[in-house]
C-alpha cells in the first residue's frame, strides 16, 4: 500500500509528541535471555499486506550521521540491520526481533518525515541519547563470536520479513519508543514524561526472573548520597536520623515513583534514577546511618514496548502482529508512506 503522507497531520503529530523526540529509539537490552511467562490477547491484529515489487527497505535510502561526525547514505534495509543487532540480544525470538524491526523502521520513518534539529543534513544518528543504538556488522560478528552466522541470518530475516511495515496511528507514524524489562506492567507516557499519548498507555508484560539483573541494587554512602541529592533539591532537609528523610512515594500504575519526598523537598523518579544511577523507577528505598539502599525492579523508562516482554511473548506463539498491538494501543501496521519511501 503507497500512501501520501498528509503534512498537516504530520506537523501536529510532530507538535504533540516533541517531549518524547529526545528519548529517541532508546532501548536498554540486557544479555540472553530465557523469558517465559504467559498474556491472554484478546487484540484484532490484522497484518499489512507486503510491500508490491522491490522490497521497500532496499528502495529506501536514510542519511546516517557516523560516531565520526561523517553523513552516510544506506538503504533502509541496510540500516535496520544495525540497529536491531545493537538494539535487541540476537538470541531473542524471531517474532521478537520482527517487532524490534518494526519499531526501528517506524521510528527511522518518524525522523524522515519530521526532520531532527541536532542533526539537519542526516535523518538519523548512532547516539543514543539523540537517536537509535547502531552497531557495524564487523562490530556485531566480533561480539557474536561463533554464533555470529546464525545471528546475521536471524536479523536479516526480522528485516526482509517486516519489509516496509511501520506501526501508525492516525494514519502518521508513530514514537515508537521501547526499553529493555518491566516489572509486571508498563507505564502510560502520561505518567512518565507528561504527555497524554492515547497509544502509550500502560499495559501488562509477561517477563520476570528469567530476565538477567531483573532485580539490581545501588547503594549510596551516605554523605555522598546528600551531596548529590542536595544538587538536585538544594531545599531538602537532610539533617536528623536518615530513615526519615524519605515520604511515602506516589506511584505509576506500573509501581514505578512518580516522585517522593526527601527531607521534605518533592524529587521525581525519574531524577533520582538519573543521579544514582538506577534501571528504572520502580525502586523501593532505605536509609541508615551509613548509607541509602535503592532496590530496583526492570530496566527502562517503562513506556511502549518491552523487549523482554516481546520475547516472552514470542515464546508463547505470539506473532510480531500481536507483540506491537499489544505494546501500543489502537495502532495499525501498514506499509511506509510513499512520500518516505
Amino acid at each position: 500500500m503507497r500512501r501520501a503522507a498528509a503534512v498537516g497531520l504530520g506537523l501536529l503529530a510532530l507538535l504533540f509528541l516533541l517531549p518524547l523526540l529526545f528519548l529517541g529509539g532508546k532501548g536498554e537490552a540486557g544479555e540472553d535471555p530465557q523469558p517465559t511467562g504467559t498474556l491472554p490477547l484478546d487484540r484484532t491484529v490484522v497484518s499489512p499486506p507486503p510491500a508490491e515489487g522491490t522490497g521497500a527497505d532496499e528502495t529506501t535510502s536514510i542519511r546516517v550521521k557516523l560516531p565520526d561526525g561523517t553523513v552516510t547514505e544506506m538503504s533502509m534495509a541496510d540500516y535496520l540491520w544495525r540497529v536491531v543487532a545493537a538494539e535487541m540480544p540476537a538470541s531473542f525470538e524471531p517474532e521478537a526481533l520482527k517487532a524490534q524491526a518494526v519499531a526501528a523502521r517506524t521510528y527511522a520513518a518518524a525522523k524522515m518525515a519530521s526532520g531532527e534539529a541536532n542533526h539537519p543534513d542526516a535523518h538519523v544518528c548512532t547516539d543514543i541519547s539523540c537517536c537509535q543504538a547502531y552497531i557495524t556488522p564487523q562490530e556485531a560478528a566480533s561480539n557474536w563470536g561463533e554464533s555470529a552466522p546464525s545471528y546475521e541470518a536471524k536479523i536479516s530475516a526480522a528485516v526482509a520479513d517486516t519489509d516496509g511495515v511501520i506501526i501508525t496511528y492516525g494514519g502518521q507514524p508513530i514514537q515508537a519508543v521501547f526499553f529493555s524489562s518491566a516489572a509486571g506492567r508498563t507505564a502510560g507516557a502520561v505518567e512518565v514524561w507528561g504527555n497524554d499519548v492515547p497509544y502509550l498507555t500502560g499495559v501488562e508484560s509477561p517477563e520476570g526472573e528469567e530476565v538477567p539483573n531483573y532485580h539490581s541494587t545501588v547503594t549510596v554512602p551516605l554523605e555522598e548520597f546528600r551531596t548529590t541529592l542536595l544538587s538536585q533539591a538544594p531545599g531538602a532537609d537532610l539533617s536528623g536520623d536518615p530513615s526519615g528523610w524519605f515520604g511515602p512515594p506516589v506511584l505509576a500504575s506500573n509501581g514505578g515513583v512518580v516522585s517522593i519526598a526527601v527531607g521534605g523537598a518533592e524529587v521525581t523518579g525519574a531524577a533520582l534514577r538519573d543521579l544514582f544511577g538506577l534501571r528504572s523507577t520502580v525502586f523501593t528505598v532505605q536509609a541508615d546511618s551509613t548509607a541509602v539502599t535503592f532496590s530496583v525492579t526492570g530496566y527502562g523508562h517503562g513506556v511502549g514496548m518491552s523487549q523482554y516482554g516481546a520475547n516472552a511473548m514470542a515464546r508463547e506463539g505470539k506473532g510480531y502482529e500481536e507483540i506491537l498491538k499489544w505494546y501500543y494501543t489502537g495502532v495499525e501496521l501498514e506499509q511506509m508512506a510513499e512520500s518516505i519511501c
